[in-house]
């Protein structure tokens, strides 16, 4: 997508002192031009109550002019359980849609042109059979896996650190990214095996350099099981991607974004020997901040959201989602997700932002922000690996505490009104405007639950269970996971009895 010149600029005018965008390592963006020939990946995060909901959604979504899909998925498929599971009663399409077999993501993907559209989906201990999922759905479409587009999070770290939709304990957990990292690079060419995610980790209260320091530490776990597996960093290193928050400092999240790839630049090449460009890369997918969403006031989340996004385009991201002004309450209704939506759309073609690449770049301020950013990010990472890497520092909950310490501090400042948020501790009002939220039909929730059911009935179980026995023997004997989940999908097993095989070899955590 093209963007429109303004004729007193010249092409990639840039105005900082240090390496131009596209230059190592890459402070001012990853590419020359930046948004100058293209713009950065519009998407809207969406799922609910059911596969045939969601993808109304998507279309009405890509209808509107986002350019690429991120599915959300509900609470019991986000950690291993069928929609029938007891564990499930309460939880079924709350939070995203409920995808338990193949037959529900052919629904959620119908008359979505897989072949052109990128799928980013929000999934992590069960990040592996989604795909699997999605390649089976895809190839009875006729579409080759070597052409499919976008990326798993696949970042199970972050769970145990922020957000505990994890399953199993930190070593199979790890074993199986990098399954999926070895597959992709061999099958997946286009594919990111991993979004590295920082959202989470500031959504639970980090402060900025936190949000670097932990989000590049688990980057560094990742890579170091990779080569310990014997993959090469120069191939698997050029499908990572990482996923940051912009939260409400403006020019503190822009620095944090050039700090970041700044610093995962350097870690790339002298930590781990990266050679090729792309390899050493930081390239993202950038939120804004649903914490920072207040119930009061909704109306005001607008402008919160607006700001937010145009740090992020500011900071060089890759990929946007911007919050509706009605996620306090619920899911974001149609009409919420649309002004979301043109909230970027209105950055990308009237603000005129994109037509410099890196317009911030040679402010004293920023590339102070940015030093200063980098300085304490290092230092904490230093921590950790004294403490013996990411992992080790997971299971000492030193991550766990440093982020619970900051979002005390945070809210204290809140309570205390050190920090003001605009009609939540001043500028109150008394009036209560209660909008239009976003329902879950039970009906859908029903109609999810009897698939499932029709599945069970339908399919071959003696080929199933075949299937998965053949999945916990790769289990136990350490072969790559991937391709017999696949089998196992193709077979119609579930996620729920794909999760119980593993859970039966690996345990719970």
């Amino acid at each position: 997508m093209q963007n429109k010149k303004n004729s007193n600029l010249q092409p990639n005018l840039f105005y900082g002192k240090g390496p131009k965008p596209g230059e190592f390592p890459y402070t001012s963006g990853i590419y020359p031009d930046m948004y100058q020939g293209k713009l950065w990946t519009m998407r809207q995060y969406a799922g609910f109550t059911s596969a045939e909901e969601s993808n109304k959604r998507y279309r009405y979504l890509l209808e509107q002019g986002v350019m690429g899909l991120s599915v959300a998925f509900d609470l019991p498929t986000q950690t291993g359980y069928d929609s029938d599971h007891t564990l499930a009663a309460a939880e079924v399409g709350r939070v995203g849609v409920p995808i338990c077999t193949l037959a529900d993501m052919e629904v959620l993907l119908q008359d979505i042109p897989l072949a052109e559209v990128s799928i980013s989906m929000t999934i992590n201990s069960t990040a592996a059979i989604l795909l699997a999922f999605l390649v089976v759905s895809a190839e009875k479409q006729g579409v080759d896996r070597k052409q499919l587009r976008g990326t798993v999070q696949n970042d199970i770290l972050k769970e145990y650190i922020a957000r505990g939709t994890y399953i199993f304990p930190p070593k199979p957990s790890m074993r199986i990214i990098t399954d999926l990292f070895e597959f992709c690079s061999k099958e997946m060419p286009f594919w990111n095996t991993i979004s590295i995610s920082g959202y989470h980790i500031r959504e639970a209260g980090s402060t900025a350099a936190q949000e670097i320091a932990f989000t590049l530490a688990n980057g560094i776990a990742y890579v170091q099981a990779a080569l310990d597996n014997g993959l090469d960093v120069n191939q698997f290193g050029k499908r990572l991607s990482f996923f940051f928050n912009c939260h409400n400092n403006f020019f503190e999240e822009v620095a944090k974004f050039r700090a970041a790839r700044r610093m995962w630049a350097i870690i790339m090449r002298d930590r781990f020997g990266a050679t090729e460009p792309k390899a050493m890369m930081c390239r993202f997918h950038t939120q804004t901040a649903g914490s920072t969403l207040q119930a009061q006031q909704i109306e005001n989340n607008v402008v919160r959201t607006t700001l937010q996004a145009a740090a992020a385009v500011l900071g060089g991201t890759q990929s946007l989602h911007t919050n509706s002004r009605d996620e306090a309450l619920a899911l974001p209704t149609e009409k919420s997700a649309r002004l979301a939506l043109r909230t970027q759309q209105v950055i990308a073609y009237e603000s005129g932002i994109p037509e410099v690449a890196d317009p911030l770049a040679g402010s004293h301020y920023v590339e102070a922000l940015t030093d200063e950013l980098e300085s304490e990010a290092a230092a904490i990472i230093e921590k950790i690996d004294t403490i013996g890497g990411a992992v080790s520092a997971i299971e000492n909950e030193f991550q766990q505490n440093e982020i619970a310490k900051s979002a005390y501090d945070y809210q204290k400042a809140i309570d205390e009104g050190e920090k003001i948020i605009v009609g939540v501790n001043k500028f109150e009002t008394k009036e209560v405007d209660i909008p239009e939220t976003q329902g879950i039909d039970e009906k859908a929730v029903t109609l999810q639950l009897n698939r499932l059911q029709s599945v069970k009935q339908s399919r071959n179980s003696k080929k199933v269970k075949l299937a998965l026995n053949a999945l916990e023997s790769a289990a136990e004997e350490n072969i790559n996971l991937i391709p017999k989940i696949i089998e196992a999908v193709k077979y119609e097993a579930t996620l729920g009895e794909i999760s119980d095989t593993l859970r039966g070899v690996f345990g719970e955590f």
